[in-house]
């Protein structure tokens, strides 16, 4: 989608008030309304001025078009890095336990849709679900354990301005979490009106950057660099884990790419994830006169030509 400044559309700063935001949006409507405006493209123009006040009106669509237009130039397509929503907590999208929050329709609703509708759990009195993304260690789904989470919910000061409202809660991390899981916490959420029950609050469990090791589900992947050596001879040798340091056998042999499967050393479950590694044979550096002669050497010492294969 191609970047479009709601603030320009309407004419006023990205500081703008709710208020200056409304009367801005009054006036150019009455001024480009289809029906009275003798202004050429005047419906084209009423329309983009009702979605950028669509966004701009909602302290939740406002604080997430925020984030997202942070580094966004004029005739950019929108690029949202995928952690942009982590800890905005956000209330009354259509969220329904057990089901993983699609941010991209999200960003769709921001940018190009429709806002979606409030959870079909919630009542008349009752308060809004939210949800919110939250980002953990890799090591948290090995081990489990209490964490703090902050999260933010945008709203509005005294004054009218946009700001984030922070709220900080201890969080039980249940061991073998993996992405993309959901945690309930039971009256969490919005509050009811009158006597009516608060909303729960739905966090959605993503993983911190975590090199070197990479996630697919509950399976952990690993590059690991071997020695040459190593991998001509084989060789026992220590190598690091989500969970800590183990030993690894290097079988005699072994090739670049080669993949060794760790039985359940991935994110722990009733059905436990697999850790895979990769051996990648890294040469050493030829920076010293010594290094060069073992080099040498080695090419005296076998008659080997790595293209052979080659030759048809």
């Amino acid at each position: 989608m191609e970047f479009h400044n709601f603030y320009e559309t309407l004419g006023v700063p990205p500081e703008a008030t709710q208020d200056e935001i409304k009367r801005a949006y009054r006036k150019l409507a009455r001024k480009y309304h289809p029906d009275v405006s003798k202004e050429p493209y005047a419906e084209a123009r009423f329309k983009a001025l009702g979605e950028a006040y669509a966004t701009l009106k909602d302290p939740e669509k406002r604080m997430a078009y925020d984030q997202i237009i942070n580094e966004q130039k004029p005739g950019q397509n929108f690029q949202s890095s995928p952690d942009w929503d982590a800890g905005f907590e956000f209330g009354g999208a259509d969220f329904a336990a057990g089901n993983r929050a699609n941010y991209d329709d999200l960003f769709e609703a921001l940018f190009g849709g429709t806002a979606r509708r409030a959870s079909h759990r919630q009542t008349h009195d009752a308060g809004q679900d939210h949800h919110a993304k939250v980002l953990i260690d890799l090591a948290d789904a090995y081990r489990g354990g209490e964490r703090s989470v902050v999260l933010r919910l945008p709203g509005y000061d005294a004054q009218g301005h946009l700001s984030w409202q922070a709220r900080t809660l201890a969080v039980m991390i249940p061991k073998g979490i993996h992405a993309g899981q959901h945690l309930r916490l039971a009256g969490q959420g919005g509050p009811g009106l009158g006597n009516g029950p608060a909303g729960d609050l739905y966090l959605e469990i993503e993983f911190n950057p975590h090199p070197p090791f990479r996630v697919e589900k509950r399976d952990v992947f690993l590059d690991l660099p071997i020695a040459p050596w190593e991998a001509a001879l084989g060789a026992s040798i220590e190598m690091p884990t989500p969970d800590g340091k183990v030993k690894l056998a290097i079988p005699p042999g072994s090739v670049t790419d080669r993949q060794l499967r760790l039985k359940g050393r991935g994110i722990p479950g009733k059905i436990p994830g697999d850790l895979y590694v990769s051996l990648k044979i890294v040469l050493p550096p030829a920076e010293s006169e010594s290094a060069r002669a073992a080099y040498r050497a080695l090419e005296q010492a076998f008659e080997f030509n790595p293209r052979a294969p080659l030759k048809g």
